[in-house]
């Protein structure tokens, strides 16, 4: 307990960096994060662990501590639901195997959808690696910035809300596993798994209880709750869901930067269920600002 309040200050435990799909490096994202008065910052970026060494060397500089993360993908049927992943060993080999096969998986889905794209409209996946930075997790933000760079949408909004938009014709799933899968691979590595937004109007109806019931028994810690994304009527539901199942509530803002409009600390987590989080994890420790 001694440790876990080594940072003083409100807790953002979701963002993203250039690593996945968001604007600022990650020594970029936790000075932002100390710009906004955070005391600890999260970063999960999409499948990928690549961000967490720069982002400690800032912590330091910047006097904010990180919560190493990852947002994990996993899949029910052609619903996309995500999966943070807090404090795990980034070195285990079960989970590293299928990060990569997700990153693949990524990769030839963004491929297959320019292709399809450029038959109507004028763009290249040259264009789309432009908007990646080396070594990123490339997926539909890139793609969106892409069609933002060839004036063929005015933001991201407007190209997830047009070409992206899985009516559009052009959108296709790519490969991730299940959230019980997912649930289980982050805890085998020593982390902390927490479904992130689960009451989102896309995502449809609320998890049923049933499955959220065998997410807690394979080692499910929380819900992301307070998250902008996330439909008040479905928050209700899970709050209740939540306190039935012994779960811990996390709020965090989904930064990416200037790629969305979501804003540092506009929603925080208790310290007190960070303390949890760290108490609860065995793969690894939060980077401490000093």
């Amino acid at each position: 307990m001694a440790d876990a309040r080594r940072f003083r200050g409100p807790v953002d435990l979701h963002t993203h960096s250039s690593v996945s799909d968001g604007t600022e490096t990650p020594a970029e994202l936790v000075r932002s994060a100390a710009r906004a008065g955070l005391g600890a910052v999260a970063l999960t970026d999409h499948d990928s662990t690549a961000g967490w060494d720069a982002a400690a060397a800032e912590a330091v500089r910047s006097g904010v501590t990180v919560i190493p993360g990852m947002e994990l993908s996993t899949r029910i049927e052609f619903a996309s639901v995500h999966m943070l992943g807090y404090l795990f060993d980034p070195t285990d080999e079960a989970l590293v195997a299928e990060t990569e096969r997700i990153r693949a998986g990524r990769m030839r889905r963004a491929e297959d959808m320019v292709r399809r794209i450029a038959e109507d409209y004028d763009i290249t996946w040259d264009d789309v690696m432009a908007q990646a930075s080396d070594g990123a997790t490339v997926g539909r933000p890139h793609i969106a910035d892409a069609l933002v760079a060839r004036g063929l949408a005015s933001d991201r909004s407007a190209a997830f809300a047009g070409i992206l938009h899985w009516r559009s014709g052009y959108f296709q799933p790519h490969y991730a596993p299940d959230p019980l899968t997912g649930v289980r691979l982050i805890r085998g590595a020593g982390g902390v798994p927490v479904l992130a937004h689960p009451a989102t109007s896309s995502r449809g109806s609320v998890i049923p209880e049933e499955r959220l019931r065998r997410l807690v028994d394979a080692g499910l810690f929380g819900l992301e709750l307070d998250h902008r994304e996330n439909r008040t009527e479905g928050v209700e539901t899970l709050r209740a869901l939540a306190r039935r199942f012994g779960l811990a509530v996390t709020g965090s803002s989904d930064y990416h930067g200037s790629g969305k409009p979501n804003r540092l600390g506009e929603n925080t987590t208790d310290p007190a269920v960070v303390d949890r989080m760290i108490e609860d994890a065995t793969g690894a420790a939060p980077f401490y600002a000093s």
